[in-house]
């Protein structure tokens, strides 16, 4: 066993998903940085290891062996707020694909792993390409790391995909900042995974894997996705707000779904507090998302029709709302409250409380699961359909929307068990979520127009444009209610989604 000294850094970065064809775009244009310089081409194996029920992912650890780059050894990573601590360890023999994991790095995540055994979970070859920004002196500031990964995570599982990683050396925090908007300018997404190894195990459940294993799988995806996205939040970054938002609608709506193979009350309490989560971020995104729907609706309209100041009242005051909702938003993240529920849904994806049911065949138990989750849909499908009123009509919209935003999520979820039919599934509850979700958005512009229409008048402005884009809205509303049948005709039966998930 390999014996020596521990190293440990802090590793400060930021993760892109990117397309295989896009360029590496110039950053040396940044404040601060002179000159961009590639380097050799790098080609690295990791072999990750953890327990046979992934503990370690599971709790944000990564423990892996590297050669091939230029800090062979072990590495284990452990989570510090938002960056990540990592510690090194040196190789006993290059050679030894299976020396076990060195005494020093294993006591690190015994609380984790206890006496359970380690063995390979995943090998990932990275193809690395690496650019490093200099500042006037020489200094790196950091490095913007390109990776062609190919992933194997056991016999005949492969996959392949390109990522961005920028990392900061001895810059300065603000850089990851400034470099966003020329990598995503360029093509790059922030990543979907937060780190390679999430990735590629996101999809290694198998027919044989529980209904809880599924559960923990999606709910820690979601969970590392909320907590990146807490930190683009911070940063300024207005697309932090709606990503976060999601990440705690799929937790929230995985355990409404999955309700029933877990212990009594168990989801109950964190399902009210992930809706405060998103009661928390709601105000800022919905004054974004309206702010530049009505915008974009003013652009589009004829100068003669335009009367007044329209798109600065709109702006002003959806812009104001926005930094209100954020500042808000803030506020209530560095509170006690959504620290404490942080923590809770750590201690769930660490020991997900399952049933009986919880422990059966997820191919046996997510059909059941997802039929309950249609029928749901089609309970609120007929209220619609026994409804007089507009407004009525607009509230029962809204509750198919939501229900079928739980079916959406529960197949999505479902997936990496029951294959392409449940990402159909998924894809058809989309559809429907979409139509109405845009319905939902006319319902409230038009809520909002009238008050804007209001506080014109009241400061001796015209209103026409206001009630001109109400009527359009309402004429929007209606066809979204003409197109809603026909993506709901789209959806299985109920009795037999069964036999339909088999094709």
């Amino acid at each position: 066993m390999a014996k020596g000294p521990v190293e440990q850094h802090l590793e400060v970065e930021r993760k892109y998903d990117v397309d295989a064809v896009v360029a590496v775009p110039d950053l040396s244009g940044l404040p601060g940085v002179a000159r961009v310089v590639p380097t050799e081409r790098l080609d690295q194996l990791a072999t990750y290891v953890d327990t046979a029920d992934l503990s370690l992912l599971g709790a944000r650890v990564t423990l892996r062996r590297r050669v091939g780059g230029v800090d062979d050894g072990w590495h284990l990573k452990l989570p510090a707020g938002e960056a990540r601590t990592e510690l090194h360890h040196p190789i006993a023999d290059p050679g030894d694909a299976d020396e076990p994991v060195p005494a020093p790095l294993r006591d690190r995540v015994r609380a984790i792993v206890g006496d359970r055994r380690l063995m390979v979970s995943a090998q990932l070859r990275t193809l690395r390409a690496v650019n490093r920004l200099l500042d006037v002196d020489g200094r790196v500031l950091a490095e913007l790391c390109d990776d062609r990964v190919e992933a194997r995570t056991g016999p005949g599982s492969v996959e392949r995909w390109r990522e961005w990683e920028l990392e900061l050396v001895d810059g300065p925090p603000e850089l990851l900042d400034l470099a966003e908007p020329v990598l995503r300018a360029a093509g790059a997404r922030p990543s979907a995974s937060a780190s390679k190894l999430a990735r590629a195990l996101a999809g290694r459940l198998g027919p044989d894997a529980t209904t809880a294993a599924v559960l923990r799988a999606y709910l820690t995806a979601h969970l590392q996705r909320l907590q990146a996205e807490d930190g683009r939040l911070r940063s300024g970054d207005q697309e932090g707000v709606h990503q976060m938002r999601i990440a705690a609608r799929r937790m929230r709506s995985a355990l409404a779904s999955y309700a029933p193979v877990l212990e009594d009350h168990a989801d109950r309490e964190l399902r009210e507090e992930l809706r405060w989560l998103g009661e928390v971020l709601a105000p800022a995104r919905d004054a974004q998302v309206i702010r530049q729907r009505l915008l974009d609706q003013v652009g589009a309209q004829p100068d003669v029709l335009v009367l007044g100041p329209v798109s600065r009242r709109i702006d002003d005051e959806l812009g104001a709302a926005l930094r209100a909702g954020r500042t808000s938003a803030v506020e209530e993240l560095d509170g006690e409250r959504y620290h404490r529920l942080l923590g809770r849904l750590e201690s769930l994806v660490g020991d997900v409380p399952a049933r009986e049911t919880g422990r059966r065949r997820a191919a046996e138990m997510l059909p059941r699961l997802l039929r309950r989750d249609l029928r749901r849909v089609r309970r609120r499908h007929r209220a619609y359909l026994g409804t007089a009123g507009a407004e009525e009509r607009d509230r029962a919209l809204h509750e198919v929307r939501k229900a079928a935003k739980r079916l959406r999520y529960a197949a999505e979820s479902a997936t990496p068990v029951l294959g392409d039919r449940a990402a159909t599934l998924s894809a058809a509850a989309k559809a429907v979520q979409d139509v109405l979700g845009e319905h939902q958005d006319t319902v409230v512009a038009r809520r909002v127009l009238r008050d804007l229409a209001l506080h014109a008048d009241a400061e001796g402005e015209n209103g026409f444009t206001f009630g001109r884009l109400h009527a359009l809205e309402e004429r929007r509303a209606a066809e979204l209610a003409a197109r809603y049948p026909q993506t709901y005709d789209d959806l299985p039966t109920a009795r037999g989604l069964r036999s339909w998930l088999r094709g």
